[in-house]
């Protein structure tokens, strides 16, 4: 099983690294990427994690024997990220895999995307006060500048210890629409896609008719923007998604197809801050080959 699209507590999913990759084995996911946003600090963690689980035998197996004629399986890890970008369209995400972490450049895009999501936290926590009269206290402002990646999942958490709102999503719907932006607290897509390629890495268009609780693109607005992903230089779209339909995996696939672009698939996982499973590729459980993601091929 595959999954190139997933969140750790290093941004905004619910698991640390040891726990999800014990929820990755449990799936029985042996293909898969950490795709935290605007960081790699979790990728690097599991890079790690995963070098560590490799070398160690499966527990309780103290046979040499045995543990040689049934092996476990070796996990193929992708180290990964999701730029929150604005192109000069719309806003967007871009993925990155199988990039050089050192990179001088890539680094820069990673810096950048971190400045803006911290001044965008100070703009929400702002809009909070004024507007709902919430005043957090020292501890939680410790504590939400204390995550590496802090967005609207940290703030709703908060709201929600405090009675406001009837579930995260609920929270995350309602109390932050109000916030007007102008672009500016989010990286442009040239820039996340030069950092990736600068890397050595694949950059690719996260779920590019929307994701989870956006509204979907119409296929002219679609085109549009590929048009411009294209020219600065995107290599890959996320065909297959947990939210999307057959008709839209195939409309996704067939333009793919059609531009000379790798296909991927990942299911945005979050732990428990989404209701999306691990392995999710489709809204419409239907299993995806490894030979479906063409990505593969290069990572």
């Amino acid at each position: 099983m595959i999954d190139l699209h997933m969140h750790s507590n290093a941004s905004d999913g619910s698991d640390s690294i040891p726990e999800l990759l014990a929820h990755l084995q449990k799936a029985n996911i042996d293909t898969f990427a950490i795709t935290d946003h605007d960081t790699i600090d979790g990728a690097m963690e599991m890079e790690a994690a995963v070098s560590v689980s490799r070398l160690r035998p499966e527990s309780g197996d103290t046979d040499s024997d045995t543990h040689a004629s049934h092996p476990a399986p070796v996990p193929r890890y992708i180290k990964g990220i999701e730029f929150s970008c604005l192109s000069p369209l719309y806003k967007c995400h871009i993925l990155g895999y199988r990039y050089d972490a050192d990179d001088p450049e890539f680094q820069a895009a990673i810096r950048e995307g971190n400045d803006l999501r911290l001044a965008k936290l100070e703009q929400r926590i702002s809009y909070l006060r004024e507007t709902y009269q919430v005043e957090f206290t020292n501890e939680e402002l410790t504590w939400l500048h204390s995550q590496k990646s802090p967005g609207k999942p940290h703030l709703a958490d908060l709201l929600l210890k405090r009675g406001i709102g009837a579930s995260r999503d609920d929270v995350i719907r309602n109390c932050f629409r109000g916030i007007k932006t102008d672009g500016t607290d989010r990286i442009s897509t040239h820039t996340a896609i030069s950092g990736i390629l600068h890397a050595g890495g694949i950059p690719v268009w996260a779920h590019p008719l929307g994701g989870e609780g956006e509204k979907l693109l119409t296929p002219e607005k679609f085109e549009a923007q590929l048009q411009i992903l294209i020219g600065e230089g995107i290599r890959a779209l996320e065909c297959h998604y947990s939210r999307y339909n057959k008709e839209q995996v195939q409309f996704l696939r067939k333009e793919a197809e059609g531009y000379g672009l790798l296909i991927s698939g990942g299911s945005d996982y979050h732990g428990v801050r989404k209701t999306i499973a691990l392995g999710t590729l489709n809204a419409y459980n239907a299993p995806v080959r490894e030979e479906e993601l063409t990505i593969l091929r290069e990572l």
